[in-house]
């Protein structure tokens, strides 16, 4: 689908991650994975905006990804988790923007997948509470933050990185997490490794 069929769009809220590399994820700074390969998971709440006429306020998706090396060398698969409280319209303009025609981190992100596997249409359960926030989405995903700490005196320990040309946050506060898995098309648990959050803004078509 060209870029001219695409309808303008613009969401902002927040976004949180968890992933498989130790604490600070080194992919962040076009470093390799802690491990060889990512498993990683990225969820959006989208606090305000649309596509096109489509509201989006309101509406959680996450996309839950695999790649045997790092993200840019590609072979990747991911699964699209979304809200079933979603509308019909508000469902296909979530899955046009995971598909990467309309721009945004997902048009980066969706020439790195070979297998997209069947969406998930799930009851999600969000709290947001920065470094403590709780997510489940159905059977399907948890991530549970916990604030990382001081491995001498286990006082929290926070840290804040600044990504300027960061396509997905330009601020990320990191923590970890006491419950990260996935359980549906890629299935993996990553408890106590990288964890993150930050605000996100994006436009589109581009």
């Amino acid at each position: 689908m060209s870029a001219g069929t695409i309808q303008q769009w613009q969401i902002k809220g927040k976004m949180v991650q968890a992933c498989n590399c130790e604490y600070g994820c080194p992919c962040e700074f076009n470093a390799p994975p802690s491990h060889g390969g990512c498993d990683g998971t990225w969820s959006w709440h989208v606090e305000e905006g649309r596509f096109g006429d489509v509201d989006l306020a309101g509406v959680h998706f996450a996309a839950a990804c695999r790649w045997p090396g790092a993200i840019h060398e590609g072979n990747g698969e991911v699964v699209p988790i979304l809200d079933e409280q979603m509308s019909p319209e508000q469902v296909q303009a979530v899955g046009t923007l995971l598909g990467g025609e309309a721009g945004g981190p997902w048009g980066i992100l969706a020439s790195t997948f070979v297998t997209v596997h069947e969406p998930k249409l799930v009851r999600w359960d969000y709290a947001f509470a920065g470094n403590d926030t709780q997510i489940r989405a159905g059977d399907v995903l948890t991530m549970e933050l916990t604030p990382m700490r001081n491995p001498v005196t286990n006082e929290i320990f926070e840290a804040r990185v600044v990504l300027p040309t960061g396509f997905i946050s330009k601020e990320l506060n990191h923590a970890t997490t006491s419950n990260f898995s996935m359980r549906d098309g890629v299935s993996y648990t990553h408890s106590g490794k990288d964890a993150a959050w930050g605000e996100f803004s994006y436009s589109g078509p581009a």
